[in-house]
């Protein structure tokens, strides 16, 4: 097979009807009947076992990456040998999902579960009373429930199969149980299929040094998938950070003690913004000009002012950060930005430029209504009153911001748990100052006066 190509099935697609005839007559009979189990041959990448000494195999995913189908023919191959009574490396299989349910329906008779991915003369029995598989060979995989840890405790097996691990309820509990019955044979293993989340048991999984890890997005197994559902949840959600997480198969995290979490933000989304009162772009620019430099946060916002200012409405329309060169880039952008959205005015911070900062932006536009704000407080002092109007609901996004929320989400209490600079919400805080938080400052209740 030619480099380059994920499988042996994307090879023989992409060569001509001669090359494919060619190759499917030196077929013999029991080979053809063969090759749709041949799960080597189809497989993706990201879909097969890696080499070396490990005990965990962690397939992280997005949606219908194929993670469900490559967990099953792992079952298949550690259970299987040369022939159908031969033995493969394990005998003691434990199959353990969110419910039983859900392992039954999914990892059991799923589309691409086990008994899907299981040629007839190798196919295993389903005992439903004993919650059991029993494979001709007299392997056996168990189904267990997350929500019933206790029940790991006393069974012993050589392998172990676990499905959609960060969203369970008890996924602690249930994978240490799991971790003491993992006793039988010279080699346990686990594999473990999931779409990644923020808890603590899938990163504690990630950070061991036994823990091997792949991953794909959903795209990458576009081709089994239904025709539309890629372009109808990239319509939904590409660019969001649940996108990034539930399409890109990303784990994504809240720092702790963060001023924004996934959830908030999600709640505060939307699919178009009404007409704006006002529009501003928000430029917090990097210290140096060069590749290596920090990224130049641009940040576009909108406001509706409709009724007194604490019923206004802040839109985050646009996210144009820029990784720039030279400041004559960045300054560019952010004129773009403006244009774009029919701005008002370039609001950039100048505690770290200057004068050269409003020197950069007019070389490029010298008729360009500009206000230079200056930072008299650190960023976290800056940023709570903001995280406080999106707790409030004033505060909208509309798709497209992952990155500026991938910053949000790692601002604490603290300071940023991230790598270089927040510019993006630097950005973001300037341009909701500026619509929100100073004209709010500047209105005061009326007062009644006493008869």
């Amino acid at each position: 097979m030619p480099q380059g190509l994920a499988s042996g099935a994307a090879w023989i697609a992409s060569e001509g009807p001669d090359v494919q005839a060619a190759f499917l007559n030196e077929l013999s009979e029991e080979e053809l009947l063969a090759l749709p189990y041949l799960f080597e041959f189809w497989a993706l990448e990201h879909q097969l076992p890696p080499g070396g000494d490990w005990r965990t195999w962690v397939i992280m995913g997005g949606r219908g990456a194929g993670k469900t189908r490559a967990g099953a023919e792992w079952v298949r191959a550690s259970v299987e040998g040369a022939g159908p009574r031969d033995h493969g490396p394990c005998r003691r299989i434990a199959l353990v999902g969110e419910t039983i349910d859900q392992v039954r329906e999914v990892m059991v008779f799923g589309e691409s579960g086990i008994l899907a991915a299981s040629p007839p003369d190798r196919r295993p029995e389903w005992q439903a009373g004993r919650k059991r598989l029993i494979w001709p060979n007299g392997a056996v995989a168990q189904v267990f429930s997350a929500h019933d840890p206790e029940a790991l405790r006393g069974p012993q097996f050589d392998g172990a199969w676990v499905d959609e691990l960060a969203k369970w309820k008890r996924a602690q509990d249930t994978w240490d149980m799991l971790q003491f019955g993992l006793r039988l044979g010279e080699h346990p293993r686990v594999c473990v299929t999931t779409t990644p989340r923020n808890v603590g048991v899938l990163k504690a999984i990630l950070g061991n040094p036994s823990t091997v890890v792949t991953h794909a997005p959903t795209e990458a197994n576009a081709a089994n998938l239904a025709a539309g559902f890629l372009d109808e949840v990239k319509a939904r959600y590409a660019g969001t950070r649940l996108g990034r997480q539930e399409l890109e198969g990303l784990l994504l995290e809240d720092a702790e003690g963060a001023l924004w979490t996934v959830a908030a933000l999600e709640a505060l989304r939307i699919e178009a913004p009404p007409e704006m009162d006002r529009v501003v772009v928000a430029v917090d620019p990097p210290v140096t000009g060069h590749a290596g430099s920090d990224e130049c946060g641009i940040v576009v916002v909108g406001v509706v002012t409709r009724g007194p200012v604490q019923d206004w409405r802040a839109y985050v329309l646009a996210d144009a950060s820029v990784r720039a060169a030279s400041p004559a880039t960045w300054a560019r952008a952010a004129i773009r930005a403006m244009e774009r959205f029919g701005a008002e005015k370039l609001v950039a911070e100048v505690n770290q430029g200057g004068d050269l900062v409003e020197s950069v932006i007019r070389q490029v536009d010298p008729m360009v209504p500009l206000k230079k704000v200056h930072a008299a407080r650190g960023k976290v002092a800056r940023a709570e009153p903001v995280a406080a109007l999106y707790e409030q609901g004033r505060v909208r996004h509309l798709r497209g911001l992952g990155e500026l929320e991938d910053q949000m989400c790692r601002m604490t209490l603290r300071g940023y748990d991230g790598k270089g600079s927040p510019d993006r919400v630097d950005a973001l805080v300037w341009a909701l100052a500026e619509l929100l938080i100073e004209p709010g400052a500047k209105w005061r209740r009326p007062q009644v006066r006493a008869l």
